[in-house]
């Protein structure tokens, strides 16, 4: 039995390292096994260089009709699981056909590699950066071997970024208008805003102001739409009064957050809202959602 296990493992141990890759930013990600690995980061247009290294098993040699390396840059939907969709395709001829029998060492390089979208690992989706390594030979299965490793884009801060002013109410009953600073927050942020009663005619329990992700997947009737509460945050405990003033002061670090993402790839969407929730004595829930954009602004290198 032993013998059979042995027979289908591969002939030669192949190992992925970037040149680079112990002076970067390492980041945690999840692996298909459900376990996270830590890989380094790269962003849009840097050059992502390294060596390959093939090592027979001891007593065997490796029979190849070629061997290749690929930079990938592709997109899983869940519901589809299993499909990938490669919007970035690199490929790299490492040897000609030949036979290995000992250690050999191959350099790579793709120079300004142009990686538009963000490494995502999302409820209903995955977007995600590999470079594998293709074994190719005569009458049995190709050797692969993959390494991921994660991109993340930097935004300046906007030249434009209104505020927000929204009124909402019941009529007759209730009537508040709120106020958010900026429409536009990067990942560390801090939500600034008030809260005016102008009207109070029911009997207010608790207010709430919520952050909420919403990821939207696939196309027409095969789109699932997936909005997950990040953070709750508690304004007020108590009745207000006509004329009250509630100030609002929300720090985004603790919550893991992403940029906006706007169908990428017209496969998915990732949007962020505040959703401002009233609690009246008899349970009802009164709420107002408003979109924000969020961006991955570049700062320090402890920054996100």
């Amino acid at each position: 039995m032993n013998y059979l296990i042995g027979a289908f493992k591969p002939p030669c141990n192949i190992t992925i390292t970037f040149s680079d890759g112990k002076n970067r930013k390492q980041v945690s990600i999840k692996k298909e096994n459900g376990k996270t690995t830590m890989v380094p980061v790269f962003q849009s247009l840097e050059n992502v260089f390294g060596e390959v290294s093939i090592e027979p098993v001891q007593g065997k040699k490796v029979e190849h009709t070629g061997v290749k390396i690929e930079l990938v840059g592709q997109i899983e939907l869940y519901f589809d699981r299993g499909n990938f969709y490669d919007f970035t395709s690199l490929v790299r001829e490492l040897d000609v056909p030949g036979d290995i029998y000992e250690k050999k060492t191959y350099p790579f390089e793709f120079s300004s590699v142009e990686m538009p979208y963000e490494s995502y690992n999302g409820t209903n989706v995955r977007l995600r950066y590999i470079l594998r390594v293709t074994i190719s030979r005569n009458y049995v299965s190709n050797i692969t071997e993959h390494r991921d490793f994660c991109v993340r884009n930097y935004s300046p801060v906007p030249t434009m970024n209104n505020s927000i002013k929204m009124e909402v109410g019941i009529e007759d009953c209730l009537h508040i208008e709120f106020e958010y600073s900026k429409s536009k927050y990067h990942l560390k942020d801090v939500i600034i805003g008030k809260i005016y009663f102008l009207l109070v005619r029911i009997k207010i329990k608790n207010m709430e102001l919520e952050i909420r992700r919403r990821e939207s997947t696939g196309s027409g009737p095969n789109t699932y739409v997936e909005t997950e509460t990040l953070a709750k945050f508690e304004l007020m405990d108590g009745a207000p009064v006509r004329g009250e003033s509630i100030p609002i002061r929300l720090f985004l670090s603790p919550y893991e957050l992403t940029p906006t993402y706007r169908n990428i790839n017209n496969k998915f969407s990732v949007k962020y809202y505040l959703n401002l929730v009233l609690v009246d004595e008899e349970d009802r829930r009164y709420f107002k959602q408003q979109e924000i954009s969020m961006y991955r602004l570049l700062e320090t290198p402890a920054s996100s």
